[in-house]
């Protein structure tokens, strides 16, 4: 008896060594680092919060959101390529970003005058578009988990834009999008792609002339204090996708995945309905500052700038094919010529 209770004991201490780790595995909790690139002030930054509350809430702890706002874990132009290589596991990036991994078709997102409210931009994302363009990221190892809403842009410069042709030699920042480079152009200025942590400091110094962006980010990142005149033009809508690793996303436990998409669900329609507010507190807010003069077109202004633009439409097919903008035209009810 003596000599079986040793074996048993012997056995123990062999198996605990290798169990261990296991078990201690197990009650870990699973970190999803989701790296994003404006403040938390924002819609996107406030959406990635309440997210993280769901998240944790509805998996009791079992999974734990690391948030890192404002381009402190990777500036926009790295941060898909880290989420590929599962140094991070959740981004939001605007969907321009997409292009530079052949999937060209998100950028007829970015058509000026393309949706008319937030209500037609969002019916079209949780439709056939949304759904379409999210099927193409598969093939890159990513998975589109939810489309954030962050409004429509407004334009800056030192000067007012009013008429097309104050665009004239203006150099003005871009987030990347072939779409917006082509309309800027068009208009007679020079766009620029440029990181957007440093967008302030490119305004401040004069590298750049101008930019466009929502009133949200023009107020917590400050570039009203750089730029004597905005132009609330609404010309353009800014969303983002929330995107994850696949292998990380299919590998999760079943249970853990449901409650994570559950949060999701919960966390964008959160986001998408104060995206409007947003804005439109930021922009009161910018306006009490009175350290930039606010500009509003008037409905011929609103015409001159949409058939100055228009040649866009026609040159998007070169860019991102016959069948996205057939998929939008559809789906919105505008003509794509």
């Amino acid at each position: 008896m003596r000599k079986l209770l040793l074996a048993v004991a012997a056995a123990a201490i062999l198996v605990a060594p290798v169990f261990a780790p296991v078990l201690a595995q197990a009650q870990s909790p699973i970190v999803i680092k989701f790296s994003h690139v404006v403040a938390n002030d924002t819609p996107k930054g406030k959406g990635a919060l309440k997210f993280k509350e769901l998240a944790e809430k509805y998996t009791d702890g079992k999974v734990k959101i690391e948030v890192y706002p404002n381009s402190t874990l990777y500036k926009d132009k790295e941060e898909i390529e880290a989420l590929q290589l599962g140094s991070v596991q959740m981004l939001a990036p605007s969907t321009a970003k997409f292009a530079p991994l052949g999937i060209k078709e998100f950028e007829a997102l970015d058509l000026p005058w393309l949706f008319k409210d937030d209500i037609t931009y969002s019916n079209a994302m949780k439709g056939t578009v949304g759904k379409w363009l999210f099927q193409k990221l598969e093939t890159k190892g990513i998975t589109g988990l939810a489309y954030w809403d962050n409004g429509f842009h407004m334009l800056s410069a030192n000067r007012p834009l009013m008429k097309p042709a104050d665009f004239q030699g203006l150099k003005f920042r871009i987030s990347g999008s072939k779409i917006a480079d082509q309309y800027f152009r068009i208009l007679g200025s020079i766009p620029q792609i440029m990181a957007f942590s440093e967008v302030y400091q490119a305004l401040q110094t004069g590298v750049v002339d101008g930019c466009e962006n929502t009133a949200s980010n023009y107020l917590t990142q400050k570039f009203y204090e750089v730029q004597k005149d905005i132009t609330v033009s609404y010309h353009a809508h800014l969303q983002y996708a929330v995107i994850v690793n696949s292998k990380f996303w299919s590998g999760l436990p079943p249970d853990i995945r449901t409650q994570l998409e559950k949060a999701m669900v919960d966390a964008t329609e959160y986001t998408n309905q104060i995206a409007h507010q947003e804005n439109e507190d930021a922009l009161a807010e910018i306006k009490k500052t009175g350290k930039t003069k606010l500009h509003y077109l008037t409905d011929a202004d609103r015409k001159a700038w949409q058939e100055a633009m228009q040649p866009t439409y026609k040159w998007a097919k070169g860019r991102v094919g016959q069948e996205v903008l057939d998929l939008v035209a559809k789906e919105l009810d505008v003509k794509m010529n």
